[in-house]
């Protein structure tokens, strides 16, 4: 399978895994030592390091998880993520790196769907037993607005 269809398959299960659940399954995307980070457009252009969610593992994720699960109260709400074909940027035979352009949208409670985020998704993958994981996810938000409901990884 060519880099393209390895990538767009694992984004399709990553989102699943965020709108429809288990979300338990998001960090198995992710390497061990994997990075994420949330950040705005401009904060990713200055090259300002701090993110709105951060993590440089996967067992940060997990934890990130079990908050969602356990610890943290927020309003109840759903995901609904579009994402545009994603473009290859590096290539070979153990990764690739690429961008992918997502529209999130939310639902919460009995509310409105509104548009929650808009950005893109600079990847670095590795290619492990025929699937792709995420290396480092950084996600560039478009608005320099970040809700603070922003509980459900993007």
């Amino acid at each position: 399978m060519d880099a393209l269809n390895l990538i767009s398959r694992s984004q399709g299960f990553y989102v699943r895994a965020i709108d429809d659940g288990p979300i338990e399954e998001w960090p198995e995307f992710f390497t061990d030592d994997a990075f994420y980070k949330v950040t705005t457009a401009d904060n990713h252009s200055r090259g300002l390091p701090a993110g709105v969610i951060w993590a440089n593992n996967k067992a940060m994720l997990k934890d990130r998880v079990s908050a969602l699960k356990d610890a943290n109260i927020y309003e109840p709400h759903a995901y609904r993520h579009m994402l545009g074909q994603p473009a290859i940027l590096e290539e070979d035979r153990t990764g690739a790196t690429s961008e992918t352009s997502f529209l999130v949208l939310r639902v919460t409670g009995n509310g409105p769907t509104d548009v929650f985020a808009s950005g893109r998704y600079l990847d670095e993958y590795v290619f492990i037993d025929g699937k792709a994981l995420l290396k480092k996810r950084i996600v560039v938000c478009d608005s320099s607005r970040i809700d603070t409901l922003l509980v459900l990884p993007l």
